[in-house]
């Protein structure tokens, strides 16, 4: 086991995850050790725009970095990501951090570690784009482990104790729009129709089918982006299902998926936060593999298909055939497994 030799208790540790949604759910154990075992530590931590809400409110972080990495990546922005990098790392320095750690393994996260200053800067052997150049030490991951147990690695390799695992999820005040929701569906299942690539993402149709035949109603989610195949789905589930595609942030999102009986999902980022709820899930997974990146956890099912090329982390398919062999008779067995319950199928 790797280990980090550190010479006084740290006083302020910065951690670089900005995103995505699922990585920053996965590194919560991470924090809740860290936290326990340096108590009287700051933690801070630089997160993406749009995804502060999954560590807003939460007492164990003392301040947030909310970078625009979106930005960063435009070209024809490259006015304003250079004045805000500039003013990151000068502040960043002023900070006098203990120890840096970078999570994100990637040239723009070891950058961040660099500009901290830190006399101790912790980051993978594994990561990429010669980010472990910036670090003063390297810890081996490894590749077919799941992300959670990945970051639990360089937590142990600080002195921290992780036979506990908790998902410290941020405190969020319940809107009127998902009170309402709640009060007019009564029980109901989430469906996580979309995914950031394509190829994860199972067809609406089968969905649609899906929530008809479920035992209780369903309530569709996803970004703007997921709000068409969301209404399809809602569409063809014979008033089973109805659509939020869209119409919520990230605090209302957790709030109804903190409030299902059960999940339904592709692989993505609120399949994370069902597993960190501990709510019973049945996730679909094609061309990612679920040792990495599944639900964290056993109160959860895999449904896959059999194709042989799968897992290929290809963003793009001609066929998607590992997708399209994942049946609606699967998924709805599945769900019936993960809840204990048994229904007639309707027809």
């Amino acid at each position: 086991m790797d280990k980090v030799t550190i010479k006084k208790i740290p006083k302020k540790i910065l951690v670089i995850k900005p995103g995505s949604l699922g990585d920053i759910v996965h590194s919560l154990p991470f924090l809740h050790v860290m936290k326990d075992t340096f108590p009287r530590a700051e933690i801070h931590w630089i997160v993406s725009r749009g995804l502060e809400g999954l560590l807003q409110n939460n007492p164990m972080v003392k301040k947030l970095w909310i970078i625009n990495k979106d930005q960063w990546k435009n070209p024809g922005k490259i006015k304003e990501t250079v004045s805000e990098v500039k003013t990151l790392f000068r502040e960043l320095k002023r900070e006098t951090y203990d120890i840096a750690v970078d999570l994100q393994g990637l040239l723009r996260s070891g950058l961040l570690a660099n500009a901290s200053h830190a006399p101790v800067r912790v980051g993978f052997k594994e990561a990429r784009e010669g980010s472990r150049l910036f670090y003063t030490h390297r810890i081996r991951g490894g590749r077919d482990v799941h992300a959670v147990d990945r970051y639990l690695k360089v937590a142990s390799s600080l002195g921290c104790e992780i036979d506990e695992i908790k998902f410290p999820m941020p405190l969020i005040k319940e809107s009127e729009k998902v009170k309402n929701v709640k009060n007019n569906m009564g029980k109901y299942a989430v469906i996580v129709s979309g995914a950031r690539w394509k190829t994860k993402r199972w067809l609406p149709e089968r969905f649609g089918k899906l929530a008809y035949m479920l035992n209780i109603k369903s309530i569709v989610v996803g970004s703007t982006a997921d709000a068409k195949i969301s209404k399809e789905i809602e569409a063809m589930s014979g008033g089973k299902a109805v659509s939020m595609a869209g119409l919520t942030d990230l605090g209302e999102l957790i709030s109804l998926i903190r409030g299902a009986t059960y999940v339904v999902t592709n692989d993505s980022g609120p399949m994370h936060i069902a597993a960190a709820f501990n709510i019973p899930t049945v996730a679909i997974f094609g061309p990612t593999s679920p040792v990495r990146t599944g639900p964290y956890g056993r109160n959860n099912i895999i449904v896959k298909g059999g194709t042989s090329c799968a897992p290929c982390y290809k963003r793009e398919c001609r066929h998607i055939r590992c997708m399209k062999e994942v049946s609606v008779e699967q998924v709805y067995e599945a769900v019936k497994t993960v809840t204990g319950n048994k229904w007639q199928v309707r027809s």
